[in-house]
């Protein structure tokens, strides 16, 4: 992160069999915030060795692997979750909606909708430090199932998030990066930005280190899900005269089957 930004820690805090957790602390104030709670012990591990009181919890959406933690986590602590989805999160101190933009950790966060993988599924992106948390919407090298969007709604939420600065970071929420980078080698087998990225991601797989967060810049030249409008990519896939929408839900469509 650049010098002249606040003077921010991140912490990728792994969680249940895949999910990942962040924790987001400002130095100088000593504010301390998490970005979904899958679990509560490897979070208050994490605290606890860092010497962090929580200060803020974000919440990106209602599936159980992202807030079954917040409980034994919350006392004392605001959380703030999207106004659209509140019906089905536990209480929210703060609701909020795609434009807001909210101060954590001393830095300007910016709320988009990102829906697709849910309705009313929030992202939250700090311009500064160039943090981005996409959770199920935007996943290294994959998005998530459209377990309630439409295909329509998760390439609007994906052009959105592309739309970020290059220079941005993807903390997404789930250690899926090995099978969506085979899956992306049978779309795209003689892109060389995609096969020097999986000989990185097989490395730090095998050295049990996780492959997130990840590069927006590093997405934007080698998830598949990004480039539904890559007439390269159309054409590989026989859809050289498709609309952007229906290429995207075509690779979607066989990421499900895969």
């Amino acid at each position: 992160m650049p010098d002249d930004f606040a003077p921010i820690d991140l912490v990728v805090v792994p969680c249940l069999s895949d999910n990942y957790a962040f924790l987001v602390h400002n130095r100088d104030t000593g504010e301390t915030a998490l970005v979904d709670a899958p679990e509560a012990a490897p979070i208050q591990d994490a605290l606890r060795v860092k010497g962090w009181t929580l200060t803020d919890i974000l919440i990106t959406h209602h599936h159980p692997d992202h807030i079954d933690g917040l409980a034994a986590l919350r006392d004392g602590v605001r959380v703030i979750g999207a106004a659209r989805d509140a019906h089905r999160l536990p209480d929210l101190d703060v609701q909020v909606a795609d434009g807001d933009v909210i101060e954590i950790c001393g830095v300007d966060t910016h709320v988009m909708d990102v829906s697709g993988h849910t309705i009313g599924h929030i992202a939250f992106h700090m311009p500064e430090p160039e943090l981005a948390f996409t959770a199920d919407s935007l996943m290294a090298l994959g998005c998530g199932r459209l377990f309630e969007g439409t295909p329509a709604q998760m390439w609007e939420s994906l052009q959105k998030l592309r739309a970020l600065p290059i220079d941005t970071i993807i903390c997404s929420g789930h250690e899926y990066t090995e099978s969506n980078a085979r899956f992306a080698l049978t779309l795209d087998p003689d892109n060389p930005d995609l096969i020097s990225r999986i000989e990185g991601i097989t490395a730090a797989r095998a050295a049990g280190r996780p492959t997130v967060p990840s590069a927006l810049d590093e997405e934007t030249r080698t998830n598949p899900f990004l480039r539904a409008d890559d007439p390269g990519l159309k054409t590989a896939l026989g859809m050289a005269d498709s609309s952007d929408v229906d290429v995207f839900a075509e690779i979607r469509a066989r990421k499900d089957k895969f």
